[in-house]
């Protein structure tokens, strides 16, 4: 049977799209269950032109029984179907809770043993200022703390991940597992956990700061004593999690962000969340990594959203730029996610600039020459989502002559679920995918759009933090048309994004 004819010129602006499956697609007790069902779906998927899902392989199920105790079997049997379904596999090393974050409709928590270490030591988990624990994940505090049966939280990590690849060996010898995101923080993403629900934060809330366990508390101890300033504590002007920032002393206009000792603190705190990213990644050699979208106050002087999670990001200063300078030592892509969101969908009052944020994050990476991928913040299944998505995959539109000016590594769409498969919005994410591949066929050759899935490579060597905070300096983002050159239409179209603005004003977080 021959195989598609392809605009070889066209498909260099190809662009793959992944889906990812729901959250418990193995279950809390390793289960794979409706295989029947899932099949079904994934063959849909495959005859709509998609190239691959995208799978959280969670921690709390895997190693549940015990440290080393590893149990592959269940995501080996998920493995397998999506293969028989001729689909590629994007797998997460989730080694975050899931639950209390959007979008979270189970609970899989991280290890019972590792739960026990914080019922005598709480101090593992990151805390606020009012001594508030988040058990979603450990906190970088102990990330060289041999305090679980010995080995420490990164000692942890990797072990993991070397297991996960002795035990899908064949799977990455296949070509089948592409790419592997490491889960770095909160909800997977390399932050803070500032703005948790499961203690009260509302959007747009500016959150707070999470720094308060005993290991962060001694480790900005000396590093105020070593810098000369013994006396400057942690901050106590930050607010609480629902205050806007001229309600805080820390973030008014005049505020604490402003003088030495609050440039200081930002810059520790920071820069422990670059090098948390930074030695995980040393384990992890290449990973498919991912940063949060946080919006909200983009467009106010302070950036109190981003702050409190650790992005220390200013009209002066480039939080961001940093964290791709340090990922291009380990070969590694920048994910960035709130891909469809638009300005105007935001309630004016939480001076959101998602697009903005968007045309900084990606064009920081592409600027220290790493690949970037995305994927939505929320689950939208309109046109106008999708026409954003494509703008921003190529932000200069396709190029009929061969490869876009810039072009995003791959996007992953959230999620696969019954209202995206209903007829009227698979078919119009059917025609989201074929525009997303400059309306050629599906290509299971990557190498065909210059896309190359080469062998796993070491880190280059460690790039100094004054080096990497050199990356601070703000530079022009690259210029995005105002819309696409590939939209796909639908009558709902306008509908679809009436509804999901609604919805981004009620319900978002």
């Amino acid at each position: 049977m021959q195989g598609p004819t392809y605009d070889e010129k066209l498909l260099q602006n190809y662009v793959p799209v992944f889906v990812m499956l729901p959250l418990d697609v193995v279950t809390l007790d390793n289960v794979f269950p409706n295989q029947d069902t899932l099949e079904q779906q994934l063959k849909k998927l495959r005859a709509a032109g998609v190239d691959g899902v995208m799978v959280d392989v969670w921690w709390g199920i895997v190693e549940a029984k015990g440290p080393l105790q590893y149990d592959w079997s269940a995501y080996r049997s998920l493995f397998k179907l999506i293969q028989q379904c001729d689909l590629k596999v994007q797998a997460i090393m989730s080694f975050h809770q899931c639950g209390g974050n959007v979008g979270d409709a189970v609970y899989i928590p991280i290890p019972q043993w590792v739960r026990d270490v914080g019922e005598t030591n709480p101090d593992i988990f990151y805390t606020n200022r009012e001594g508030n624990r988040n058990p979603e994940y450990l906190t970088l505090g102990v990330d060289r703390q041999p305090l679980f049966s010995g080995r420490t939280a990164i000692q942890i990590y990797s072990d993991f991940m070397k297991s996960f690849r002795e035990s899908m060996s064949d799977y990455f010898e296949a070509g089948q597992i592409i790419d592997i995101e490491v889960g770095l923080g909160a909800a997977g993403k390399l932050r803070y956990p500032s703005y948790p629900e499961t203690q009260g934060w509302v959007f747009p809330g500016i959150g707070e700061f999470q720094c308060f366990d005993k290991y962060l508390i001694a480790d900005f101890k000396e590093a105020v004593t070593n810098a000369g300033h013994p006396e400057w504590e942690l901050p106590d002007d930050g607010g609480q999690y629902n205050d806007t920032p001229d309600r805080t002393g820390f973030f008014k206009s005049d505020g604490t962000y402003l003088t030495e000792k609050g440039k200081f603190f930002l810059t520790w705190y920071s820069n422990k969340l670059l090098i948390h990213g930074d030695e995980i990644l040393e384990e992890a050699n290449k990973a498919f990594w991912a940063v949060s979208g946080i919006h909200w106050w983009y467009k106010d002087d302070n950036h109190a959203a981003e702050l409190t999670a650790g992005y220390y990001n200013l009209k002066d200063r480039d939080g961001y730029r940093p964290i791709a300078r340090m990922l291009s030592r380990h070969n590694a892509i920048l994910n960035f996610t709130c891909l469809e969101m638009r300005d105007w969908e935001q309630p004016a009052i939480a001076k959101s600039g998602p697009q903005e944020l968007v045309q900084q994050v990606l064009s920081d990476g592409w600027k220290e020459n790493i690949e970037v991928a995305g994927e939505n913040a929320l689950a939208r299944t309109d046109a106008n989502a999708y026409n954003q998505i494509l703008l921003n995959a190529r932000p200069n539109g396709a190029n009929r002559n061969g490869p876009p000016k810039l072009r995003m590594f791959g996007v992953t769409i959230l999620r696969l679920s019954d209202e995206l498969l209903q007829e009227y919005n698979f078919k119009l994410f059917e025609s989201f995918v074929k525009k997303m591949h400059a309306d050629q066929e599906y290509c299971p050759d990557p190498s065909r759009y210059s896309h190359e899935i080469g062998p796993l490579e070491p880190s280059k060597p460690k790039i100094p933090i004054e080096v990497l905070l050199e990356a601070t300096k703000p530079i022009e983002p690259f210029p995005w048309d105002k819309e696409t050159d590939m939209k796909v239409d639908g009558v709902a179209g306008l509908v679809g994004g009436l509804i999901n603005f609604i919805k981004s004003v009620l319900f978002f977080k």
